[in-house]
């Protein structure tokens, strides 16, 4: 579907994706804004660990800071965006992951250029994932039982396989792909790795075709999943 959808493209520039969806997906915000300040999430665990790790930077305690970090990716069961935002904040005050972790892709992210905007494919290891079309309509999926367990490893394995041949990318994540290319994003605790190229290229290499095939199917399989509840 990802393919079809592309062949329709004219030449046009994608607008931008819907606000505020994209900048969440990669686990990458800036420390002080996981959580958003104001937020009432700030008083629950894993939130509040993430605000006293904020406040401890703002007294230059950064050791302190780190504690409250580590506490996050001590804990199993959080979202993997958790374990990514902690990373994210470990690396802006100088601390890296061991060689065993600074690899180990938990999520992977596939953004497609379209003529009417952006799509999205989001897979995690946390076992959700998420589709957002250009609209801004999309398919949010908790993981309520195991059904796209499958799916969603098969596409973090084929993000794996890239991120295992790549280096992570050091500056600033890039804005949107434009019409007509295609990125897939590995996240891991080491930052962001990805690939980027026009979608016929992307799908015929070795790397990057298994890992559009895999979000392909992921994509049909939530939109199935959301199909039931649209016609109820």
């Amino acid at each position: 579907m990802l393919r079809n959808l592309l062949q329709k493209l004219r030449g046009e520039q994608p607008a931008p994706p819907p606000a505020g969806i994209r900048e969440v997906l990669f686990g990458d915000l800036p420390a002080d804004q996981w959580p958003r300040p104001g937020s009432d999430l700030d008083a629950t665990e894993p939130w509040k660990w993430f605000v006293e790790a904020q406040q401890a930077v703002q007294r230059r305690e950064p050791a302190t800071a780190e504690q409250f970090l580590r506490r996050v990716l001590a804990t199993a069961g959080l979202e993997s965006r958790h374990y990514l935002q902690a990373w994210q904040a470990l690396r802006a005050l100088g601390q890296v992951p061991t060689p065993a972790e600074a690899k180990q892709v938990l999520g992977v992210v596939v953004e497609v250029g379209m003529q009417e905007g952006l799509d999205l494919v989001a897979a995690y290891a946390d076992g959700s994932a998420r589709y957002y079309n250009f609209s801004g309509a999309g398919v949010v999926w908790e993981r309520p039982d195991d059904s796209l367990a499958a799916m969603i490893q098969d596409l973090l394995a084929a993000g794996q396989q890239v991120a295992a041949q790549i280096g992570p990318w050091a500056a600033p994540r890039p804005a949107a792909p434009t019409l007509g290319s295609v990125r897939i994003n590995m996240l891991t605790p080491s930052g962001l790795h990805f690939g980027q190229a026009p979608f016929e290229a992307l799908w015929q290499d070795a790397l990057g075709g298994p890992v559009l095939a895999a979000a392909q199917q992921l994509m049909q399989a939530l939109i199935a999943k959301a199909q039931p509840a649209q016609q109820g």
